[in-house]
């Protein structure tokens, strides 16, 4: 972990030696979206903060860490000599990262004092989620809140004409669309995931509502169930 990632140096030391041995190390870096000086040379290059630069530099150096590997095991394998065992496949070697940012909760704030309440705020609290947040910011919210891994993967598919996240198959799954229905609440029930979260409001009726925990008591009892 480096607190200080400036231009991710550290990230690429560690999928430079992954390359070399066929270690499976990870990294946390950490930066400030600190602006860069309008006169240098990054500023001049279209990056605005040291942010940029440093997801960039991981982007660049992942790409000719594979790039040069795939270069080596190439002519080692023309050559005719055994590659070392301790080099890391092209193919296993994850050069891949996320960027997650520090923000507020993605929660409308509704505890009011009665002579605060305005109209304006009352349609805003209608929903208890702030109306700009995406998908995205809610699912990360939720792997936080239950202390699920962030590195683990995430597919996203279509179920029942709904987007579905699907993390690490089924450690989490989770539908933030509108107008869930039982038959989509079945089929989710059906993969037994560890987790599911939805949207409190995000059921096609309160029927639906009701019955999705009877549901999941029915097809996947060792199911937790939450709502946002």
């Amino acid at each position: 972990m480096d607190f200080f990632a400036g231009s991710s140096t550290t990230a690429h030391a560690v999928m430079q030696l992954n390359a070399e041995d066929g270690g499976n190390r990870r990294f946390i870096m950490v930066q400030l979206p600190e602006a860069c000086d309008e006169k240098s040379e990054a500023a001049r290059a279209g990056y605005k903060t040291i942010a940029e630069i440093s997801k960039e530099r991981i982007r660049r150096a992942g790409a000719k860490i594979k790039e040069e590997l795939a270069a080596k095991q190439k002519n080692s394998s023309g050559q005719g000599s055994l590659l070392e065992e301790a080099s890391a496949p092209v193919q296993k070697l994850d050069t891949g990262f996320r960027v997650l940012k520090v923000d507020s909760s993605n929660m409308n704030d509704v505890f009011y004092n009665p002579d605060a309440v305005t109209q304006k705020t009352l349609m805003e609290d209608v929903s208890s989620i702030k109306y700009y947040r995406s998908d995205e910011d809610l699912l990360f919210q939720v792997l936080l809140d239950w202390g699920v891994d962030l590195s683990l993967s995430i597919r996203r598919e279509k179920r029942q004409g709904r987007d579905v996240y699907l993390v690490d198959e089924n450690a989490l799954v989770a539908c933030f669309d509108k107008n869930i229905t039982e038959e989509l609440v079945q089929e989710l029930a059906e993969l037994q995931p560890m987790r599911v979260v939805f949207r409190d409001d995000g059921f096609a009726s309160d029927a639906v509502k009701i019955n999705v925990e009877q549901i999941f008591r029915l097809l996947s009892p060792g199911t937790l169930v939450k709502t946002l």
